[in-house]
C-alpha cells in the first residue's frame, strides 16, 4: 500500500440489502451485497423480517469484502456505516455491528447519511470524469425523491422535495395493480421496451417550485384501470406494455422537466441523477437528451451504484475522514432526515 492512503470498511444496512465494502482512498476494492428475496411475498419490505436477516448476512458480507479486497483487518483505517434515514431495526444491525468493530481494532468511526451517500456515489474513481461543483443532482428511489444543488461535497441544498410519495414508491404502486409482483420498478421498465409511451395519457399535479408529488399520478392510473377493466376484464392483460411505457413515460418527463428548470434557474450545466430509480432505461436516455440538447453534462452512475450498497457509504465516508469528522460511540441511528 502506498504511504498516507486511507482505507475504510464501509457498512449500509438501512432497508432490505446488507452490504460491506473496502474503499482505499476513492477506489473500490470490494463492494458485497446480500439482498433478502423473503420480502417478494409480502409486495414489501416487512421491517422486522429484514432486521432478522441483517443480522445473519452482517458477519458473513463483512467478512467477505475483507477477503475479497485482499486486506488484514488491521489494515482498517476507519469504520463507517449508514446512520439513517432508514428502517431502525434494520439501521440498528448496522450500527451496532460497525461500533463494536471500531472498538475492538481501535479504530474510528465515521456516520453517513444515506441520502448523501447515493449523491456522493458519483465521486467513486472509475477512471471517468466526476462531476465539478456545482452541479444539480436528481436524487429519486422508492422513499426519497429531491432535486439537490452541490456547492461541495457536503455543501448540499435541497431546492425541491415531493410533498407526499416518492417516485419509485409511485412506479411500485403501478406494477402492484397491474400484478407484476415487487420490486416492480424493473419489470415496469422491462415491459415498456415494447409498448407505446404514447398510447395512454395521465395527469400529472401542478406543484409550485421544484416540489413534487406522486400521489395523485397513482390514483389517475388506479381510476383509469378501474373503468377500463369494467369494459374489458382483461385489459391490462391485453395492453400491459403499452401501460408500463406510458406510465414510465409520465413520471419521468415530470420529474426531468423540474430537473430542467432547475438548471437553468441556477445556471448550472452539471447534471447527475442518484438512487434506485436512476437505474431505470427511459430516465438515463431521456436525462441524456436533455443535457445534450443544451450542451449541459450528464452524470449517469453505473447500475450497481444505483441501489443501496456500501460502496456509496464508503466514498462519503472518505470525504469525512479527510475533514476528520468522526463520530461518538454514543450516536443512535435515525430513520428520517
Amino acid at each position: 500500500m502506498q504511504p498516507n492512503m486511507t482505507t475504510i470498511l464501509a457498512i449500509e444496512s438501512s432497508c432490505d440489502d446488507t452490504s460491506a465494502a473496502i474503499l482505499r482512498d476513492d477506489r473500490v476494492l470490494s463492494n458485497v451485497i446480500a439482498s433478502q428475496k423473503v420480502h417478494e411475498q409480502y409486495g414489501g419490505v416487512v421491517p422486522e423480517l429484514a432486521s432478522r436477516a441483517h443480522q445473519q448476512n452482517i458477519i458473513p458480507v463483512v467478512d467477505g469484502a475483507i477477503r475479497q479486497a485482499g486486506i488484514s483487518k488491521e489494515e482498517i483505517d476507519a469504520i463507517a456505516f449508514t446512520r439513517g434515514p432508514g428502517l431502525l431495526g434494520s439501521l440498528m444491525v448496522g450500527v451496532n455491528f460497525a461500533k463494536s468493530f471500531a472498538l475492538a481494532l481501535g479504530k474510528p468511526i465515521i456516520e453517513v447519511n444515506h441520502l448523501q451517500a447515493h449523491v456522493l456515489s458519483h465521486f467513486i474513481d472509475r477512471g471517468e470524469p466526476k462531476p465539478q461543483f456545482p452541479f444539480i443532482c436528481l436524487l429519486v428511489s422508492g422513499g426519497h425523491t429531491q432535486i439537490l444543488l452541490l456547492k461541495d461535497h457536503f455543501d448540499i441544498k435541497c431546492l425541491g422535495t415531493t410533498i407526499d410519495d416518492a417516485a419509485g414508491e409511485a412506479i411500485d404502486k403501478a406494477a402492484k395493480i397491474m400484478d407484476l409482483g415487487y420490486p416492480g420498478g424493473p419489470v415496469i421498465d422491462r415491459l415498456a421496451k415494447d409498448g407505446n409511451p404514447d398510447a395512454f395519457h395521465f395527469a400529472t399535479p401542478h406543484i409550485p417550485g421544484y416540489d413534487y408529488s406522486f400521489s395523485g399520478i397513482k390514483t389517475s392510473f388506479l381510476y383509469f384501470l378501474r373503468d377500463r377493466l369494467k369494459e374489458d376484464p382483461e385489459f391490462i392483460e391485453h395492453h400491459k406494455a403499452d401501460l408500463c411505457a406510458s406510465i414510465q413515460k409520465t413520471i419521468v418527463g415530470f420529474l426531468l422537466k423540474k430537473v430542467e428548470r432547475a438548471a437553468i434557474d441556477n445556471h448550472v450545466r452539471q447534471v447527475a441523477i442518484a438512487g434506485g430509480v436512476s437505474a431505470n432505461s427511459l430516465l438515463r436516455s431521456e436525462l441524456q437528451r436533455i443535457c445534450d440538447r443544451h450542451h449541459w453534462k450528464a452524470f449517469i452512475p453505473p447500475f450497481q451504484f444505483c441501489t443501496d450498497n456500501a460502496a456509496m457509504v464508503g466514498i462519503a465516508a472518505y470525504f469525512k475522514y479527510l475533514r476528520n469528522d468522526f463520530a461518538d460511540l454514543s450516536l443512535a441511528p435515525y430513520t428520517r432526515s
